[in-house]
């Protein structure tokens, strides 16, 4: 599928040395929590050949070739920097890294069993082309986002701009965003994230022990969970293209 979209000059430099800095500890320690997502939604599956599309330093790469998940690995990244990142890690089943526009995948019609896009999609200026781009290349598809979304949302927007949030979901939003595109929801998951990684995200005591109690609050509530989580995945496949009327 061709697109006349590609990622604004704006974001593309934004983006180029976004993981030049040498610590890479928070983004390890999310990725382990990426990764074991990746891996509860599609351990029923055997998938010999995998796309992440959006691999950043390449850090959940590393938990997946850890888990064996995949004997075959690809990468599409956006970013230079993050793409020498992901080859310095030398992984043992990563296949090839490649730079795109953010849009065009440069492969092939259900090439990939799997394409993976995790923590994507809330960065991406025009989601839809991304999502149907990932449908073209692949059989079943697996995207998790963060859940920003608040009632006064809109009174933080340089906050999330600061972490390149351009787009802010719920769980349900982003299933109607899927559905509508045509994906058929085949497994789902609310994640939540662990005592370590609100330690890191609230160094201060009192903001940490705030952010624990609603997150446990939010965890034991079935209603809540569902509305809620820290972030959202789900494992699907696009079974019709976008109709309306």
């Amino acid at each position: 599928m061709e697109t006349n979209s590609t990622t604004s000059s704006a974001l593309q430099d934004a983006y180029r040395s976004q993981y030049a800095d040498a610590d890479r500890s928070w983004r390890d320690m999310g990725a382990r929590m990426k990764a074991e997502t990746i891996h509860r939604l599609c351990h029923s599956y055997r998938f010999p050949k995998m796309l992440d599309v959006g691999s950043g330093d390449g850090a959940v790469l590393q938990q997946l070739d850890q888990l064996r998940f995949s004997p075959a690995m690809y990468s599409l990244e956006i970013s230079e920097s993050g793409a020498s990142r992901i080859r310095e890690r030398k992984l043992a089943s990563l296949q090839n890294v490649q730079l795109f526009d953010g849009y065009k995948i440069p492969y092939g019609a259900k090439e990939f069993p799997l394409a993976t896009c995790s923590h994507v999609i809330e960065h991406v200026e025009h989601p839809r082309l991304l999502l149907r781009e990932i449908a073209r290349v692949s059989e079943y598809q697996f995207f998790e986002i963060p859940i920003d979304f608040s009632f006064f949302v809109d009174k933080k927007v340089d906050h999330f701009l600061a972490y390149g949030h351009i787009n802010i979901f719920t769980p349900s939003l982003f299933k109607f965003l899927l559905k509508s595109e045509g994906f058929e929801i085949l497994a789902e998951h609310s994640v939540f994230y662990d005592t370590a990684a609100i330690r890191r995200s609230a160094p201060g005591t009192l903001a940490f022990w705030a952010i624990w109690l609603k997150t446990q609050i939010l965890k034991a509530v079935p209603a809540l969970r569902k509305i809620k989580p820290s972030a959202y995945a789900v494992l699907c496949r696009k079974k019709s293209d976008i109709t309306i009327f």
